[in-house]
């Protein structure tokens, strides 16, 4: 039986524009109110994962850097999972790379990640590979930054490792993403849900994708699977 949700941000519960989808956050909120563990994870860092928590109204605990960072509450330390030497060592044989092509790397929020690098999509993510082929770096483009991360980390290896820390199974988890940086956490999962604007390799790995896109897709999957987190919970209505 489901007893709890591990949940995406960027192209899960937000929209094109990255508004948080409010009938979404309503339905994760009466999932709290009745005691039900709810997980963010993103490939945002620790920061910005604390301050969503705190105004979704979460307990807390998240996944930030694709897996590379969770915490378990608003007390919980951070565990960290990764080698960033080897993700600065990749970065730099990329800015090498475009710089000689006269094109410059973005890099997002440095000073504030542990684990991984994320710069902007100002370059293909296909010449990205090309250029670090070899290296044991892997390369995540979600759409909304590249990311830069050891293979061995992930989203469902973060599921796997802080769901005994709350007395949970990844198999207890109803997981909801979009992205191919959701794949592991999708498979982790007891059920894996993608919304219905997903990429095709999370749409072919779920074990449902939703008819809405977006956070609407979340009401959906929520309202769907809501019955089987605890039989005294009432079934979710959604207003658009």
């Amino acid at each position: 039986m489901l007893k709890a949700l591990v949940c995406d941000i960027d192209g899960t519960l937000t929209d094109t524009q990255r508004r948080v989808d409010t009938g979404a956050i309503g339905c994760i909120r009466k999932l709290v109110d009745r005691g039900v563990e709810v997980v963010l994870a993103s490939g945002n860092t620790s920061c910005f994962m604390d301050a969503l928590c705190r105004m979704i109204g979460t307990s807390g605990t998240f996944i930030a850097e694709n897996g590379g960072v969770y915490r378990i509450g608003f007390d919980g330390s951070l565990h960290l999972d990764g080698d960033q030497s080897r993700c600065w060592e990749a970065f730099r044989i990329l800015e090498t790379h475009f710089r000689e092509r006269g094109t410059s790397l973005q890099l997002y929020s440095d000073r504030y990640r542990f684990t991984d690098l994320a710069f902007g999509r100002t370059v293909s993510a296909k010449e990205v590979k090309e250029v670090l082929s070899g290296m044991p770096i892997k390369i995540v483009d979600t759409g909304y930054a590249i990311h830069l991360q050891v293979p061995e980390v992930n989203k469902g290896t973060a599921l796997v490792r802080l769901a005994p820390e709350i007395g949970l199974s990844s198999d207890d988890f109803l997981a909801i993403g979009d992205s191919v940086n959701d794949l592991e956490m999708l498979s982790e999962a007891g059920t894996g849900v993608a919304v219905a604007n997903a990429n095709p390799r999370a749409r072919d790995i779920a074990d449902w994708v939703t008819q809405k896109k977006y956070g609407e897709g979340v009401v959906e999957a929520i309202q769907k699977y809501w019955s089987t987190f605890s039989k005294d919970i009432d079934q979710p209505r959604y207003s658009p």
